[in-house]
């Protein structure tokens, strides 16, 4: 491998880089914390690109798309895509990550998903937006269960971002495109392969919803990802999935089968760093008669009032953050999307 990659897989270690970005006629860049930031002093070099192409195996001449891997000077792993765009090669290479978060230090409410973890069956849904952490709860949450008890681990991932030692548990871990077609593929011929638990990375379709729901309804727990702004929003967003003739379906299996909703997202601290605030619903009584309804509006009202311990609000952990002086008002705000909400909560109306 090349000093020039060499360097640049070994600054995106130092920066803890999730991604490296190189295009041939532009400066590099790499992904820290959600953002993209520049890469060194100049444009890559075209002949510094057909190099780097060389280093893994494959000729630009006779290869428009290549997925393989590389392992930098201090053995870190990254997964790379090698493409061509408008003509120009370009790399993107995502670092492997080895340091498992720990699920006490994330934020998130860590007794209440160890709770919902010690479970044998059912769909626990770490939901947000793109890039709020959903990725890094979800591992924190599998690594506790490595750390704590002795089963047998699938998981689906597109594309694999943690590396997980078998310690309690026996991970195996597959690739969408490389080492299974689909999502929805990988958790079906995952239930042949005896899990106790499978790890689906994200949930897109209704192929992948539908067997999904039907993985837990057969005995398994399941750990999933959607995207969504709210716990409630991701049940609904879940339900919506299954068209009319099978909502039904859907909406029964959800009622029955899901555990609980974590919802998070990240905003900026006082002191610059970023910190998660997080909304989360468990199922159960009430809850799951008004899933199998579809009846959204009950559940958010029943969240709202605040009495059920198992169940919280966005508004409310943010106005908690604000009061203890770890968020400004202005990101209180923005965070809220409801100046008037917040204002209100922040003086105890509700």
């Amino acid at each position: 491998m090349s000093l020039f990659l060499n360097e640049i897989l070994d600054a995106a270690d130092r920066h803890r880089a999730s991604d490296v970005f190189l295009i041939e006629g532009d400066w590099p860049r790499m992904k820290v914390d959600g953002e993209l930031v520049a890469l060194g002093e100049s444009a890559l070099d075209p002949s510094r690109m057909r190099e780097l192409w060389a280093s893994t195996g494959t000729s630009p001449d006779s290869t428009t798309d290549w997925d393989t891997g590389l392992v930098s000077g201090s053995g870190t792993r990254f997964r790379v895509n090698l493409y061509r765009s408008m003509g120009r090669l370009g790399v993107v290479m995502r670092r492997i990550r080895t340091d498992l978060p720990v699920l006490a230090d994330l934020g998130v409410p860590d007794e209440l998903l160890m709770r919902w973890a010690q479970k044998t069956r059912g769909l626990i849904l770490i939901t947000g937006p793109t890039g709020m952490g959903k990725s890094t709860t979800m591992a924190g949450l599998l690594q506790w269960m490595n750390q704590s008890c002795a089963r047998h681990i699938v998981t689906i991932e597109d594309p694999i971002e943690f590396i997980y030692p078998t310690q309690c548990c026996l991970f195996t871990q597959r690739e969408v495109g490389r080492d299974t077609a689909s999502y929805a593929r990988g958790v079906r011929a995952s239930m042949r392969q005896a899990p106790d638990v499978i790890m689906v990375g994200e949930i897109r379709d209704l192929e992948t919803a539908l067997v999904t729901l039907q993985a837990s309804e057969t005995g398994h727990l399941v750990l999933a990802s959607i995207h969504s702004d709210s716990a409630v929003d991701a049940v609904d967003r879940l339900a919506h999935l299954f068209p009319p003739e099978q909502s039904g379906l859907g909406l029964h299996l959800l009622s029955q089968q899901l555990i609980g909703c974590l919802c998070q997202k990240l905003i900026i601290t006082t002191g610059g760093q970023r910190m998660v605030v997080c909304e989360y619903l468990e199922n159960g009584g009430a809850i799951r008669q008004w899933i199998a309804r579809q009846d959204i509006d009950s559940i958010r009202t029943y969240m709202q009032r605040g009495n059920d311990p198992n169940c919280n609000t966005f508004l409310n952990h943010i106005v908690q953050c604000f009061e203890a002086g770890f968020i400004g008002e202005t990101e209180a705000i923005a965070a809220c999307g409801n100046e008037v909400e917040f204002r209100r909560a922040a003086r105890g109306i509700s």
